[in-house]
């Protein structure tokens, strides 16, 4: 999947595994990090320091109940790249205070592929984040080729996607349409 993801445009792939073992996620990372290198794109991983130290990942993101960012920044320096989450404005400066070097904010629109999540953002929501901070927001959930261009159009830097992805039957044509519509924006 990170392969055609990779072939189709994207820039980025992030391992988040809440399942599987340390081990069978150690080795997955170490190949989707050799991927990476060998694309020349990145891997971040998400929730798990101690994976992205063992894989030498590129970045790491850690969301609300994950190692809080000042920790995660202290024993993941720079130049490793650092993401958080955050809902509002206030939240979001305190997670760039504490060290972030971009945020995840979302849900933007409604999303099924993650059973807990809050109520969708909206644009307006997102923009009001993006407005709050000085490095690049990356919008989430909901997200397709039909409305990135929106969520690009609110401030955002870029935008994750999972299901409108890697719920495709062709992975690297979805990652293609998502990379045009991007690009055209």
């Amino acid at each position: 999947m990170a392969a055609a993801a990779f072939a189709g445009g994207a820039d980025v792939v992030q391992l988040r595994d809440k399942t599987r073992s340390p081990e069978a996620l150690v080795r997955e990372g170490r190949l989707l990090v050799a991927l990476a290198r060998r694309v020349g794109k990145l891997l971040v991983v998400n929730d798990h320091l101690e994976l992205a130290l063992a894989v030498r990942a590129d970045g790491l993101h850690v969301g609300p109940d994950d190692l809080p960012v000042d920790e995660a920044r202290r024993l993941w320096p720079r130049p490793a790249i650092l993401g958080g989450s955050a809902r509002h404005p206030l939240r979001a400066r305190e997670v760039v205070a504490a060290g972030a070097d971009y945020l995840g904010v979302g849900p933007v629109f409604g999303t099924t592929s993650k059973a807990d999540a809050p109520g969708a953002l909206g644009l307006d929501g997102l923009a009001a984040v993006v407005e709050a901070v000085e490095v690049p927001v990356i919008g989430i959930g909901g997200i397709d080729a039909g409305n990135a261009r929106e969520v690009l159009r609110a401030g955002a830097a870029g935008v994750a996607v999972l299901s409108s992805v890697v719920g495709a039957v062709d992975v690297e044509g979805a990652t293609r349409a998502l990379r045009r519509a991007l690009d055209a924006t």
